[in-house]
């Protein structure tokens, strides 16, 4: 639960963990045990108190999030007892639902927790992200921010398999050898020992950049946008260095930029594509099936850990998607069993 607001980079504190009793399923109910639990950078917007796209989390309400569960009961003819689910489950080691806006998983596909990153909401927002806001053509550069995360490794890859250069921005040495070694991103650099941005883009960049999928905002952004080349695109998904600032910073003034190069910048949610989902997921798993697409999960283990596990990617400690592994999920079991 939400015990308060946080102010700045939220600490386990803001959150408190309740029991109760597990809740029985009615007429078209079915009450599912949870398996995997996300934690993504979207949630600190929900633990904030004022206007977003989503009404905020109640203080003493249960974390919004999303979660893979199993089947244990069903009075729903649509789900079966065993059936493996995604949706938003919340903060919570079972969860009663109706079904609206959750939908099976195959297992068979690939790990059920991918469901939560490379074939679940990350990899649609890297799909439509990239491929619809800003229409990637062969050749031009792509660069990434946040590039080690869920979906900014996600998107590099993408880019590279529409014939981009691509070049990322990390916050570990390690985490810019795994892009390029692993990955097969083109470049990549850690901002975090990068005392010139603008230099270090010049270098990776040479001919300029034609595409900037945006994660993180702030200095680096500031950057990026005076090296866009004409008719550039950018695809604004986050802005993580921004969300836990505590009062909002004052940026130079980049718009003659938009003007001079005549660029594009669009904002998007991926609810915004919700009626081509199946489109998105099929091709991603398509593109998982091939080799084409690699992934990394990284877990915290009980549903104790949860504010660790925020915390920890809020922090940049993931490579990949951060999950935290509730139960194990080759080991059926009914309800009323322990």
């Amino acid at each position: 639960m939400l015990a308060s607001r946080p102010v700045g980079m939220p600490k386990e504190s803001d959150f408190r963990l309740e029991t109760g009793p597990v809740p029985e399923p009615t007429d078209g109910q079915f009450l599912l045990e949870t398996l995997y639990l996300s934690v993504d950078p979207y949630m600190r917007g929900r633990v904030k108190a004022g206007p977003s796209y989503a009404k905020p989390v109640d203080v003493g309400g249960l974390m919004e999030g999303g979660g893979v569960g199993r089947v244990i009961a069903s009075k729903n003819p649509k789900f079966q007892v065993g059936d493996i689910v995604e949706g938003m489950t919340g903060w919570q080691s079972h969860a009663v639902t109706d079904g609206a806006g959750y939908r099976k998983v195959d297992p068979a596909l690939a790990p059920v927790s991918t469901a939560l990153g490379v074939l679940g909401m990350p990899g649609l927002t890297a799909y439509f992200g990239l491929l619809d806001v800003a229409n990637p053509k062969a050749g031009e550069t792509v660069l990434v921010s946040g590039a080690a995360g869920a979906v900014g490794s996600l998107v590099g890859q993408i880019g590279r398999i529409k014939g981009c250069r691509v070049v990322g921005i990390a916050g570990s040495d390690e985490k810019c050898r795994w892009l390029v070694e692993e990955l097969g991103f083109d470049a990549a650099f850690n901002y975090k020992t990068t005392a010139d941005l603008a230099g270090k883009l010049d270098e990776l960049c040479p001919d300029g950049i034609d595409i900037y999928f945006d994660n993180v905002g702030g200095p680096i952004t500031d950057a990026v946008i005076g090296r866009m080349n004409l008719f550039g695109r950018i695809s604004i998904c986050g802005q993580i260095s921004q969300y836990n600032a505590e009062k909002a910073e004052q940026g130079p003034r980049l718009l003659f930029h938009f003007v001079i190069r005549r660029l594009m910048a669009r904002g998007f949610l991926v609810f915004d594509f919700a009626d081509r989902y199946g489109e998105g997921l099929r091709q991603m798993a398509e593109w998982v099936r091939s080799g084409q697409l690699k992934y990394r999960e990284q877990f915290f283990h009980g549903i104790e850990q949860m504010p660790a596990a925020f915390i920890a990617m809020l922090q940049g400690a993931n490579t990949g998607k951060m999950l935290v592994k509730i139960r194990d999920s080759r080991q059926p079991r009914r309800i009323g069993e322990s």
